[in-house]
């Protein structure tokens, strides 16, 4: 049976949520502790929310949204102080303690601030009513990515869009001292902007869209059809995604503060701006390629540091590897899922990978080097292997499937994500279809062979499919969660 226990962070504040629909979702914990929801009701359309990230440092959580209002919003946690009543003498001891070094504060629940609301040129203007915003052009963000740049560096956001674009976004926030010190004066009355009843809420976009000192900075164009995911590698020098027109791209990115970027990566004038170039386009998935993630190559795949995984609706994974310069594809993953792909997990270690499908199964793999599965094939005919061998050969290691957890959802497994190593856990993450949320650990059995159990589960955790779920990077006791609902929920997950 589950063991552990799930909390919604927000409390007395509402969940993070659509605030240009005006659909409020509140959020009290339970006196068990399980979470519960109400929302106000609206004749408004929903715009569901895709994809959510953490920056870096988990100051900010990034949400894309899709039609009728499609954007990227910009969140960032607060907590509020709350200072302790003086203390007062005791009669019994004729001890006073109302001394300044007594005076202690508490950090009460934590408040999340809308800091911007990002959409490229040509998009809904944040100025005009809602009944003129559903007339706009839109560009449905399907994926977002922040780049790991140093604490110095200016932080940088891609964006995968429906039309085929990828859009970059930099912020020069600290360049703009005069828009933030505007932005900060309606902070204060952030909150109010989710009350249906505030008339001032009309023109929040409007100051976020001007204020916010983020500037879209790049467009990266080449997919024919919608970019279904955007993925950065370890050091962000290279962006990877992935489409419906079956192709998996790579490019060459040279960002402020990384190796061959522009300047010497402040977040001042000097630190220039980030510059890409396509290095590849890898061509043989069938079908929609769903998702994308890099993983440590280990030395075995090529002569590169790194490899690309891709998950499609062909039912595959491939492993993409680069040799002398050249990106190939090392093996394909097949067999192992019966039904779409349609997302996958690197952990920390980079030596396992997590896949959640549409035959609502989650499957564990892990990485083997090339000695270990020579090993393993010997004597076994490799044309009956579900690893079928590309021009890497029998140098390059191997994936393998080493466990599955066949019914892991009663529907479509849409979200997975591996917990951090700051996290201090392994636990798994997934979401699906069935609108519920569950938390898997590791109980036992080998790294061959791993035995999971089912941790805890937020069942109707959305009011519709769990499109994303992600640990916060450093804090093993957050997630965050975005759903069909149009809002985005923060998790408190007690071991």
């Amino acid at each position: 049976p589950p063991s552990g226990n799930l909390h919604n962070v927000v409390t007395s504040a509402q969940f993070i949520s659509n605030t240009d629909s005006l659909l409020d979702s509140y959020s009290h914990a339970s006196p068990s502790g399980s979470s519960q929801s109400t929302t106000a009701t609206s004749s408004i359309s929903i715009s569901p929310v895709w994809h959510c990230a953490w920056s870096t440092d988990g100051s900010i959580l990034a949400t894309s949204h899709g039609r009728p209002d499609a954007c990227i919003r910009l969140w960032k946690c607060q907590h509020e102080t709350i200072r302790q009543s003086p203390r007062t003498t005791d009669p019994a001891t004729n001890d006073d303690d109302d001394d300044d070094d007594d005076d202690e504060s508490l950090s009460g629940a934590p408040s999340w601030h809308l800091i911007a609301t990002l959409r490229a040129e040509g998009d809904t203007s944040g100025g005009l009513s809602h009944h003129n915003m559903t007339k706009s052009k839109s560009r449905t963000i399907r994926s977002i990515a922040f780049a790991p740049t140093p604490p110095n560096v200016r932080a940088i956001l891609a964006a995968a869009s429906f039309d085929g674009s990828i859009s970059i976004w930099e912020d020069f926030s600290s360049e703009s001292h005069g828009k933030q010190e505007m932005m900060s004066h309606h902070l204060d009355n952030i909150n109010d902007h989710f009350n249906p009843s505030n008339t001032k809420k009309k023109n929040m976009d409007r100051i976020a869209d001007t204020a916010c000192g983020w500037e879209c900075t790049a467009q990266l164009e080449g997919h024919e059809s919608e970019v279904k995911d955007v993925t950065w590698n370890a050091t962000g020098t290279l962006l990877a995604s992935c489409g419906r027109d079956k192709t998996v791209w790579i490019w060459e990115s040279f960002l402020p503060g990384t190796i061959g970027g522009d300047g010497n990566g402040s977040t001042g004038p000097s630190g220039g701006e980030g510059d890409f170039e396509c290095l590849a386009v890898l061509q043989g998935h069938t079908a929609d390629v769903k998702c994308v993630k890099f993983a440590p190559s280990h030395e075995q795949f090529g002569d590169g540091d790194e490899i690309l995984l891709s998950a499609s609706y062909d039912d595959t994974i491939r492993c993409w590897a680069e040799d002398a310069g050249e990106w190939y594809c090392a093996l394909t993953l097949e067999g192992v899922h019966m039904s779409t792909i349609w997302s996958i997990a690197i952990s920390p270690s980079g030596v396992r990978m997590v896949s959640g499908s549409a035959d609502k199964s989650l499957a564990i793999f892990k990485c083997y080097t090339g000695l270990e599965k020579n090993e393993m094939e010997e004597g076994r005919d490799n044309s009956s292997s579900s690893v079928a061998a590309h021009r890497g050969g029998l140098s390059d290691g191997v994936w393998k499937c080493v466990g599955k957890l066949p019914n892991a959802h009663s529907q479509d497994i849409y979200t997975v994500d591996c917990a951090p190593s700051k996290a201090g856990h392994g636990r798994i993450l997934s979401g699906g279809g069935d609108d519920c949320i569950h938390v898997y650990r590791e109980v036992g059995g080998t790294s061959d062979a791993p035995l999971f159990s089912l941790d805890v589960s937020a069942n109707k955790a959305h009011d519709g499919d769990v499109n994303c779920v992600k640990w916060h990077p450093t804090n093993g006791r957050l997630f965050a969660s975005t759903g069909d609902d149009g809002l985005v929920k923060i998790w408190r997950y007690d071991t």
